[in-house]
């Protein structure tokens, strides 16, 4: 694929917060007829394409992690490449090479899969951390620099990773700077009885793989609401709050890396995506808390002995979030007429 292949979107139509949140509201509805029971983790990857970051969907093989990376292109109607992170992959599998072409005698560029846009990075902790870092550059600043020639990508542009447990053979562990790139960080989990259930009829019934999911929106669409998102107000005080929150993870007593200055800018880009997703033109205080853990968990690192006790980062940054007084608001969280 070439990079002019994929559909550069037009300039942004306006949108209002409530005209965004109704479309937003569909896609999520539609990817639950392929994704069942996983309300909770499809919002989240939702809140990562308004806030123009990318996601770590963390868990064990199995649960419809690269089917959720999948469905999310299908309704978005976004270009989609899938990479198979292995333990021999190079990184110009991923961004691509130059060639030399007999016929004109020069070498041609052949862009990798990472000129799409949507990158599904599956297993990404399967290989080694030097293929991991050929992402790093597409990830913080949507462009690719190969024999000395830098490339833009697309727009809009972002990586879903999947990853498996640390504990699982095979697998490497992300660096904290790969880690950092990750706006937030998803866990699937297991299905209830109920819903397992109800995935298994809904399989037989249609008597097929997978759903066939329908087209809801494109690339312009996603940038729309993305511009939305850039206009949603934060009061000082809620900033304040993204700060407190931070800070905390960087005096916390079991911390041993707190969350860097990025996680503070993903955390109210996400606050304010969630208040878009909510019909607000504005963040109150319920968009940080509800989003602190995803958004900072996967940034922090825990001092050496908590691994042996199995205390998590998810259970260290839920203290945090209780242990940090939150600010009153005028605002309220009814939707603007």
């Amino acid at each position: 694929m070439r990079t002019n292949d994929v559909t550069q979107p037009s300039v942004p139509r306006p949108m209002t917060p409530a005209q965004a949140s109704e479309q937003a509201a569909a896609v999520l509805r539609e990817v639950g007829r392929a994704v069942v029971g996983k309300e909770e983790a499809l919002e989240l990857v939702l809140l990562g394409v308004l806030a123009g970051g990318h996601v770590l969907v963390e868990d064990l093989p199995g649960l419809g992690k690269t089917l959720l990376a999948r469905s999310f292109a299908t309704t978005l109607g976004l270009d989609f490449r899938r990479i198979q992170f292995t333990p021999d992959l190079l990184p110009s599998d991923v961004t691509g090479a130059s060639l030399y072409d007999r016929r004109s005698g020069a070498m041609v560029f052949h862009p990798g899969p990472v000129f799409t846009h949507l990158l599904l990075a599956d297993e990404i902790n399967r290989t080694p951390p030097k293929t991991q870092a050929a992402l790093l550059e597409a990830m913080a600043e949507s462009q690719v620099t190969v024999d000395g020639a830098t490339r833009p990508l697309a727009d809009p542009f972002m990586v879903i990773a999947t990853a498996n447990p640390v504990e699982y053979e095979g697998t490497y562990s992300l660096p904290e700077a790969q880690l950092d790139r990750f706006q937030l960080r998803v866990r699937m989990g297991y299905l209830a009885a109920g819903e397992e259930r109800a995935m298994l009829r809904a399989r037989v019934d249609r008597a097929a793989p997978e759903a066939v999911l329908d087209r809801l929106a494109g690339p312009d669409d996603v940038v729309a609401w993305r511009a939305v998102v850039e206009r949603v107000e934060i009061d000082d005080d809620l900033l304040a709050y993204a700060v407190a929150l931070v800070g905390a993870t960087r005096d916390h007593p079991q911390i041993s890396i707190g969350a860097s200055p990025r996680g503070g800018l993903a955390l109210v880009q996400l606050a304010r995506a969630r208040a878009v997703l909510d019909g607000r033109d504005f963040v109150i205080p319920e968009d940080l808390k509800a989003l602190a853990v995803p958004a900072l968990a996967h940034r922090v690192s825990l001092r050496p002995e908590l691994w042996v006790r199995e205390v998590s980062t998810d259970e260290v940054l839920r203290e945090i979030v209780a242990g940090v007084a939150t600010p009153s608001t005028r605002r309220t969280a009814a939707v603007p007429s």
